[in-house]
């Protein structure tokens, strides 16, 4: 016998809406924020005040960045397609991935490991052997130290929620300066993961939480882009950075 498909999420009737058990029109509207709605839609269960709170702060912390791949992929498609705002912030959330932003997810599955009993040396040394990134530390800008990761955590303990996963990557952090005898920022993304994960959220979607803040700071690119447009001078700087060279027959493709 084949177990019946079922949703747990919502179902709706005539006269109302009912979410996660709850009836939307009566409990939800009104009675709950936007940040313990998404806690709520997402892990089926409302979040305390204090996860409620570090979830905002991550919300908040993640929205804007300035121009990044996907502010400008946002911009250049809502450029040639203006009738499709979804257009241009789904082509910019493309872009919330294993490099940029989504690696909230892969320190989140380390951090995991680490409150569970690995070495963090052992898995500073698996990246190193693999020539792999480890997910959650390093900036581009940023150096030494990104100033939200220390934001980010002090909210945590104001909360009372920073627990073993904050400490795992404060763990994973020594283990990474004593491996390269410097040191490496722990970038917003690993705090995200730390935090996140001490408010009950898994791993495995904590890519989904970035999304939504995300979508949020593309959005404000957009209308940006409706009164202030940036396209035509990103594409030309484009053009000047990356010029034409002759192709010669038989070199590089």
């Amino acid at each position: 016998m084949t177990t019946p498909i079922t949703t747990r999420i919502a179902t709706s009737s005539e006269t109302d809406i009912v979410v996660r058990g709850k009836s939307l029109c009566e409990e939800l509207i009104g009675e709950v924020g936007f940040t313990a709605m998404i806690y709520f839609q997402v892990l089926g269960r409302m979040p305390t005040p204090a996860q409620t709170a570090v979830v905002d702060a991550c919300l908040v912390a993640l929205m804007e960045h300035g121009l990044t791949p996907s502010a400008i992929a946002t911009r250049l498609v809502y450029s040639s397609s203006p009738d499709a705002v979804q257009g241009a912030v789904a082509a910019g959330l493309l872009g919330v991935g294993s490099r940029f932003v989504g690696t909230v997810e892969g320190c989140g599955r380390l951090l995991a490991r680490i409150a569970a009993g690995d070495d963090p040396a052992a898995i500073v040394a698996e990246h190193r052997e693999a020539r792999a990134a480890l997910p959650g530390f390093g900036h581009a800008q940023h150096i030494p130290d990104d100033p939200r990761t220390p934001r980010l955590f002090a909210v945590a303990r104001a909360h009372g929620v920073a627990g073993a996963h904050v400490a795992a990557i404060g763990r994973l952090s020594a283990a990474v300066d004593a491996a390269l005898g410097r040191h490496l920022t722990i970038n917003a993304t690993g705090a995200v993961a730390a935090v996140l994960a001490d408010c009950g959220v898994p791993p495995e979607i904590m890519r989904g939480f970035v999304l939504v803040s995300r979508c949020a700071g593309l959005i404000g690119h957009v209308h940006e882009e409706q009164h202030q447009p940036a396209m035509q001078s990103i594409w030309e700087a484009a053009e000047r950075a990356v010029p034409y060279e002759p192709y010669e027959q038989g070199g590089k493709p």
